[in-house]
């Protein structure tokens, strides 16, 4: 029988981190490279779960630059001004993270096929493995 190291790991988060871990673990596996930013405004719309285009472009960015009241429930600085955030969110869209629905496409949400769970109690159970491989005889196994 194969000896397995098992690690595990406990913790409590806030919800935006764990909305964000599950973000940053799905983005890692899927090999979806993502700045600091994109990955807060990811967190951010998710948490908003379907939003008006329009309310998170003033959510997402700094007060200043909001030119109406947001009626979003969480809203964070993230970007400099709405544009910004319209330009994160067609990067998100072009890598099938998030959709736009609706007419001239002005609601938002994370594609559902991620499965982020951003409310209610959340227990996240990952069970990954690495599987070291048998050694060949004569054949050199690493990789660079």
């Amino acid at each position: 029988m194969a000896k397995v190291n098992i690690v595990t790991k406990k913790n409590v988060m806030s919800l935006w981190d764990v909305v964000k871990f599950q973000l940053i673990t799905h983005c890692y596996i899927s090999n979806i490279a993502l700045s600091d930013c994109d990955l807060d405004c990811l967190t951010l719309l998710s948490l908003n779960d379907n939003a008006e285009l329009y309310d998170f472009c003033n959510a997402a960015c700094t007060v200043p630059k909001r030119d109406r009241p947001v009626n979003l429930k969480y809203t964070k600085e993230i970007f400099k001004s709405p544009q910004t955030v319209r330009n994160c969110l067609s990067k998100l869209e072009r890598i099938n993270i998030i959709t736009k629905e609706g007419t001239n496409k002005k609601k938002i949400c994370v594609n559902p096929e991620l499965k982020i769970q951003h409310s209610g109690n959340i227990l996240l159970d990952y069970k990954l493995a690495y599987i070291e491989p048998e050694e060949s005889k004569g054949t050199d196994q690493t990789n660079s």
